[in-house]
């Protein structure tokens, strides 16, 4: 009796649940552990009171990294050029808390609760959203939902190329071609139907584009390199690793060390938060997300073009000769 497919069988009932529960672990682990971890935060007003405030901050050991400004128009320009998510004002009428709730609305309520519980009995504290998250999406739920979508069909590009034979130029041109038009429906979607995001419409859609380009090509490019299973080793980066350390729904701040710089380093976290700056913030901080996306999209279509691609089947044997009968 053969023992193959016992041996399947039993590589199976293993394989299954240890994914589940990586699964659960990159998922569940990082959203149970949310809180805040060197969060960029401004302090302005006068030096003696803005010195209390920032002393506040830093009894919470690890939780903020706290910034001085001379006054609420140096902490203002801060938020929009995405340098922190929020500051307090020390005013004679008492603290002025700034926000972007477009930065990210958990960071918003958080900086909210922490400066309320902290400020005098009876003290109010005036709230500005310095940029204000958009009608069609207060809470950022439809944007952080779009990225495991993004990343899914990222993946399906790649492996669609790697499974119907393309190679080469004609690979990295439908990888390209599927991109963009990816960038123009989704904008078209997000953008011009759910107001979900609200800046520059073409620069939206090249921003997805590039997500898109950056996950899809990767898959393809370590397909290139490993076969078949390089499409499985691009799904672990990709989407089990990269939608939930992602940060989208929260911020990279808030996930536990060093899931958040990872997530940065990864393609859905680093489209998330160069749409974030292009959507809201008229590209601030755009640069290092920006630079991942396009060494992504370079490792992929190098690999696509230049690799020397692993065989798909195993090469037939050459046909037995039987020896010639004399008598």
């Amino acid at each position: 009796m053969s023992t193959a497919p016992n041996r399947r069988a039993v590589a199976v009932i293993l394989l299954i649940p240890l994914m589940v529960t990586l699964a659960l672990w990159a998922f569940a682990w990082p959203a149970a552990r949310i809180a805040p971890r060197d969060l960029p935060v401004g302090v302005a007003g006068p030096a003696s009171a803005a010195q209390q405030l920032e002393q506040r901050f830093e009894r919470r050991d690890g939780a903020f990294d706290v910034h001085r400004f001379d006054d609420e128009a140096a902490a203002r320009t801060a938020i929009e050029d995405r340098v922190v998510y929020g500051a307090v004002v020390v005013t004679p009428q008492g603290p002025h808390l700034l926000t972007a709730s477009a930065a990210s609305p958990v960071v918003s309520q958080l900086l909210r609760e922490a400066v309320t519980a902290s400020a005098p009995e009876g003290t109010p504290v005036r709230v500005t959203d310095v940029v204000a998250a958009p009608p069609g999406d207060p809470r950022g739920s439809a944007l952080g939902a779009s990225v495991l979508p993004l990343a899914l069909a990222g993946m399906a590009a790649g492996a669609v190329v790697t499974l119907i034979g393309l190679r080469g130029a004609r690979a990295a041109v439908t990888l390209i071609g599927s991109a963009a038009l990816v960038g123009l429906a989704a904008t078209a979607v997000a953008h011009s139907w759910l107001g979900v995001v609200t800046g520059g419409w073409w620069a939206e859609a090249g921003v997805i584009a590039l997500t898109e380009l950056a996950i899809g090509s990767a898959v393809a490019g370590l397909a290139a390199l490993f076969g078949p299973r390089g499409i499985g080793l691009g799904a672990l980066p990709m989407v089990l690793l990269g939608n939930p350390f992602s940060g989208v729904t929260s911020a990279p701040e808030l996930l536990p060390e060093p899931v958040g710089m990872i997530g940065q380093w990864l393609p859905p976290g680093a489209g998330g938060s160069l749409l974030r700056s292009v959507a809201f913030f008229d590209g601030s901080a755009a640069g290092g997300a920006a630079l991942t996306l396009s060494l992504w999209s370079l490792f992929g279509l190098a690999a696509v073009l230049f690799a020397r691609r692993a065989p798909t089947t195993a090469e037939p044997a050459a046909p037995v000769r039987e020896p010639a009968l004399t008598g």
